[in-house]
């Protein structure tokens, strides 16, 4: 039955191999955020924590494209385990370093697979995923910015409460 499945796609199975990893990948990232999310409202950082929170529900749709994307193309898209994910960081400025750590990570993921498409020849996918490459240049760009903060401001003095404030404009110009 599967070879007849696999008949009635044009999606290679690497690929969708590739796309799931990926699903599972954007399911990490969401359950991640929303661990930054709670750090930050534990220690008083609310505009960090919505940002987060944000951040979080951003991924999600993510997965969620990725995931019906693979279905509507005759795919098998499978529901994601993810692991435990670290639930609490040294300062605030190390959630923001990992934040942009995970975003570095998925852009590379999604090269990876941008690549073999083109060496399977898989335009509809290549083509579908452009979107994703895209968006990550803004995803690491609003990550970067939030980090540049610290160096800008610094933490001192009211220097971190300065930064979650300014962490609000970041979020709201998504």
């Amino acid at each position: 039955m599967k070879d007849l499945l696999r008949q009635r796609t044009s999606l290679k199975e690497e690929i969708e191999i590739l796309l799931n990893n990926q699903v599972k990948m954007e399911a990490e990232a969401s359950a991640k955020y929303l661990a930054m999310a709670s750090w930050c409202d534990r220690n008083g950082y609310k505009n960090s924590a919505t940002y987060f929170m944000n951040q979080s529900n951003e991924e999600r749709a993510h997965m969620l494209k990725i995931f019906s994307y693979i279905m509507t193309v005759g795919g098998t898209a499978i529901s994601p385990e993810i692991p435990a994910v670290k639930q609490e960081y040294a300062s605030f400025r190390s959630v923001f370093e990992a934040a942009l750590q995970s975003e570095i990570m998925v852009t590379h993921s999604i090269n990876r697979i941008v690549t073999q498409t083109r060496k399977e020849e898989d335009y509809a996918t290549e083509n579908f995923l452009q979107w994703f490459v895209t968006e990550q240049i803004e995803e690491e760009d609003n990550a970067r910015r939030a980090i540049e903060l610290f160096d800008v401001i610094g933490e001192d003095g009211t220097g971190r409460y300065q930064i979650d404030k300014a962490i609000a404009k970041i979020g709201a110009a998504e």
